[in-house]
């Protein structure tokens, strides 16, 4: 026997360990095992509890990085608006483009330092994760637009030779058709991107995040047309300056003292050749020469029975009384086609606020006769005070030729001047902006991607809430320079009502002109109205275009009802009235009109005369359904 407790020694393994120091389930003591399973939880428990904690400290230092990573890409972006770096030696070209890379490199960190799993996972908590979307959001709008949209667009800007002279649109022909299809593709991400930020929530418990989402939104807002006309450009610009071949274009200088639908009278006039960017005027010329002339054109039912009575394809003065620039593009180089026997490839329309833009970029310009004109003057001097400098007609018209002359011959110097040349493109965009630069071209391909731009000054005929004032003269004097319009659309009711919503539309004309002291040429009356008329009286026909299918439930001037007369054109109902403007008067017609669609605001017709319309536009109750 051996001793109580020990084992018997064949039981026992040669280095072997002892069986009493071997663990089995259930040995020990009672509870240690669940004692571990404890220990083991609580651990796993404080590791998941910590997981929020520092997922926020990282998201609050990555976010710190981040806007830190944003103000920089910010501060390269404003160092593009300086003077210094708008120059266009090819020093500064390397410094401009310089910037944009660097901006370009901020943004990409900001959107990385945004993007990893505790962002990602964050983002998608309700009401608590949607400051976080919008801030990477943000950042990533913000790379995608340095790198994929700036970063072409200052690689395509022309920089100077070394001289700083010539050669200025031809090279910038060339960057475009070098840089064209990334111009492309960068107008189509700013609309991508665009549509992605206005998505980002707007309202969350994060001012800070809701205020850098409307301000990104704004400016996109404001970018993604200029780009999509960058885009256009790319396109169209190249063939239409001669990369292709020799072209033509008839240029109209439209006289806003007196008003037409798509601005001015046509006045004086020229010849434009573009041959692989190289511009030059070939001829200049006056209305009287082409007012004899007949355009012998058809434009279609609904435009003769609209405009027949004013015969604008025979009468020169009235070809561009509708506010649709290709009819009078399209009149135009008819007519010269018929005077000459020449074929334009387009038509371009400038005003003498066009040309203040572009004497403000080249300096001023001196006619003939030492006339100086200036960005200052040049306004003032062709709508008003010429008529009182010059009363022989003919006079009066050589100096609008020789106007027109001088102002173009500054344009091509500084066209021809890389460094001056992104100025002028910038007072182009401007005058195109505000319907003062109008386009069409001949070529189909050309024209149809044109037309959808605010420089085609085409009437759209879509469907939707529509306001448009168009005035044209209808006395034959000058005294639109002294005209004052304003027009306030308002809907009325439910933007959940079905059918036609309520509208109405009030316009106020207002004629400034002075009782005594004007030329008889501006304040003559070549329609010979039956009543007695004061020199300064003015007459309009007044047009109020509203939407496609609109109809008008009533009228009133000045307080008491009014009739006008209906029409059509592009599909747009259009009411008009022939109005004494007395001189010193002010006139108020208010339209009632039943219109489809007015559940947002209307897109708005604005025909560019001395002083612009102003506007209100009350889109009313929105819809809550």
């Amino acid at each position: 026997m051996t001793e109580q407790g020990t084992p018997p020694a064949a039981s026992r393994r040669p280095g072997g360990p002892r069986r009493d120091a071997v663990r089995v389930p259930g040995d020990g003591p009672p509870g240690a095992e669940a004692r571990i399973r404890r220990r083991v939880l609580k651990a796993a428990l404080l590791t998941v509890a910590a997981l929020p904690v520092a997922a926020a400290v990282w998201i609050g230092v990555t976010g710190v990085f981040a806007r830190s990573e944003l103000v920089a890409a910010q501060r390269d972006l404003e160092a593009l608006r300086q003077p210094a770096m708008s120059a266009q030696s090819s020093h500064f070209a390397r410094q401009r483009l310089a910037a944009v890379r660097s901006a370009a490199v901020h943004a990409a960190r900001a959107h990385r330092l945004t993007s990893g799993p505790a962002w990602y996972t964050a983002a998608l908590l309700p009401v608590a994760g949607e400051p976080l979307s919008t801030v990477r959001g943000a950042a990533s709008a913000a790379d995608r637009l340095a790198g994929e949209v700036l970063t072409p667009l200052a690689g395509a800007l022309p920089a100077a030779a070394p001289d700083g002279h010539g050669g200025g649109m031809a090279k910038a022909l060339m960057g475009l058709r070098q840089y064209a299809p990334r111009l492309v593709r960068a107008a189509q991400v700013t609309a991508e991107v665009r549509a992605d930020v206005h998505r980002l929530p707007g309202t969350t418990w994060l001012s800070a995040a809701d205020r850098a989402r409307d301000r990104l939104a704004r400016q996109l807002d404001r970018l993604a047309p200029v780009m999509t006309d960058v885009s256009v450009a790319a396109r169209v610009l190249p063939p239409m300056l001669g990369a292709q071949g020799e072209r033509h274009y008839f240029v109209a200088f439209q006289n806003i003292a007196e008003a037409r639908g798509t601005g001015g009278v046509p006045g004086a006039f020229a010849v434009l050749r573009a041959d692989r960017g190289r511009l030059s005027f070939e001829r200049f010329g006056n209305n009287t020469e082409m007012s004899t002339v007949d355009a012998d054109l058809d434009l279609g039912p609904d435009f003769t029975a609209r405009y027949q009575g004013d015969a604008p394809t025979r009468v020169w003065a009235n070809s561009n009384m509708s506010p649709h620039f290709p009819y009078a593009a399209r009149i135009w180089a008819a007519a010269w086609r018929k005077h000459t026997g020449e074929r334009v490839d387009g038509v371009l329309a400038v005003d003498p606020v066009t040309l203040s833009r572009f004497l403000q970029v080249t300096g001023p310009a001196r006619t003939a006769d030492g006339t100086e004109l200036t960005a200052a003057n040049v306004v003032d001097l062709t709508e008003r005070t010429s008529y009182a400098r010059y009363g022989d007609l003919t006079r009066r018209k050589a100096f609008f030729v020789e106007a027109a002359r001088a102002a173009a011959g500054r344009l091509m110097a500084a066209a021809d001047d890389a460094r001056t040349l992104p100025g002028l493109l910038l007072a182009a965009h401007g005058a195109e902006r505000d319907g003062r630069l109008k386009v069409w071209s001949a070529h189909a391909q050309e024209q149809q991607l044109l037309a959808s731009r605010p420089y085609a000054g085409t009437l759209p005929d879509t469907p939707g809430p529509f306001a448009g004032l168009v005035v044209n003269n209808a006395a034959g004097s000058k005294l639109d320079y002294y005209l004052d319009r304003s027009l306030a659309w308002q809907a009325e009711g439910d933007g959940c009502a079905a059918g036609d919503r309520p509208v109405t539309a009030t316009v106020t004309l207002a004629n400034r002109a002075p009782a005594a002291g004007l030329p008889s040429y501006v304040t003559l009356r070549e329609d010979h109205p039956p009543y007695r008329t004061r020199p300064g009286d003015n007459r309009l026909l007044v047009s109020y275009y509203a939407g496609v299918g609109a109809t008008l439930t009533g009228a009133e001037l000045d307080g008491r009802p009014a009739m006008l007369s209906p029409g059509v054109e592009r599909g747009h109902s259009v009411f008009t009235l022939d109005l004494e403007l007395p001189a010193r008067s002010r006139r108020t017609l208010v339209l009632h009109l039943l219109e489809p669609h007015a559940d947002r605001t209307p897109t708005l017709l604005r025909q560019p005369l001395v002083t612009p319309v102003r506007t209100v536009l009350k889109p009313g109750g929105a819809c809550h359904a």
